[in-house]
């Protein structure tokens, strides 16, 4: 008897077998359905050119501006970047695998397989860039630095990670500017300059370089001489022996490497007030270019530890 009840009992065990291979491959088949489906899914995003089909979840980004931080923010895969983006030393590890590309650099771009494009409105080659991927520029400075990275993350289909984000900025940078104005006084004035090329800069308020958290996050004070030249065009050139004229009381020396900064060695920049007084922050300009939410929370940082730590 138990001899005839073995084969019955392996031919049953097949026969689940089999029904099971067959319920596991269908379910495969749908799961397989799924995920191209999802892969495939697109939002439609209003941009300043127009409603534009992008993908719900991209995870191959081209971005030929100066956007690279606020993906990372948002934890969004990029494929390629800009040049200034690429040579943020404080994005080696973030974006060291990704390639560095322009919008000239056409053939590069397609070799990427980007499912996605962003630039600005001045990136060259839109029309080209729009038959590779779904493309959408911005113009710089349409938007508040704030309202920016909403966009970003409405693009991105991530508009509540990016407000979030925003509103603990917000009240993380106004707490700052508090505990500063306390230390330094109200009426302490403060100028952000930088030396590119031959000439020296002296910036607005939304210029990146920290210029944003000074002045409109912190409500840190502009030298009236730098708000009358610089404020409305972002930035102002001068010449080195004019900059006593464009000085605050305290003074951000964004400093490029590559620049001939011998100015600061010259008697009219140590005869500066700020510099006599040590109130003078130096920082390097590659990563304080920015006015995106990776910089901006390093700046941040940084700032305050400059400003509070101060002796």
């Amino acid at each position: 008897m138990k001899k005839l009840l073995i084969p019955t009992l392996l031919l049953f065990v097949l026969m689940l077998s089999a029904c099971g291979n067959q319920s596991e491959e269908g379910a495969s088949a749908d799961n397989e359905t799924e995920d191209t489906s999802s892969s495939s899914e697109t939002i439609t995003y209003e941009s300043e050119n127009g409603a534009v089909e992008v993908p719900a979840n991209p995870e191959r980004v081209v971005v030929l501006s100066s956007f690279a931080g606020s993906l990372i923010q948002l934890d969004v895969n990029m494929v390629g970047v800009d040049s200034w983006s690429k040579n943020n030393p404080r994005w080696e590890e973030e974006l060291g695998d990704v390639e560095e590309v322009t919008a000239d650099n056409i053939e590069k771009i397609i070799e990427l397989d980007p499912d996605l494009i962003i630039g600005l409105s001045n990136t060259k080659n839109v029309e080209k860039l729009k038959e590779i991927a779904p493309t959408v520029t911005f113009t710089y400075g349409k938007e508040d630095y704030l309202q920016q990275h909403i966009e970003i993350g409405k693009l991105l289909n991530k508009e509540e990670e990016a407000k979030k984000w925003v509103e603990d900025f917000k009240q993380r940078a106004e707490q700052a500017g508090e505990d500063i104005k306390e230390k330094i006084g109200e009426d302490a004035t403060v100028s952000v300059v930088e030396k590119f090329d031959k000439q020296i800069y002296v910036f607005g308020d939304n210029w990146g370089r920290g210029t944003e958290i000074i002045y409109q996050a912190m409500g840190l004070k502009m030298p009236e001489k730098v708000k009358e030249m610089a404020l409305e065009d972002g930035y102002y050139a001068i010449s080195p022996e004019v900059l006593p004229e464009y000085a605050g009381d305290y003074l951000i020396v964004s400093e490029n490497q590559e620049a001939d900064n011998s100015y600061q060695e010259t008697e009219t920049y140590q005869n500066i007030p700020a510099v006599q007084n040590g109130q003078v922050f130096e920082v390097d300009a590659n990563t304080f270019y920015f006015n995106d939410p990776d910089t901006l929370d390093y700046q941040l940082e940084t700032l305050k530890e400059a400003f509070l730590e101060q002796t």
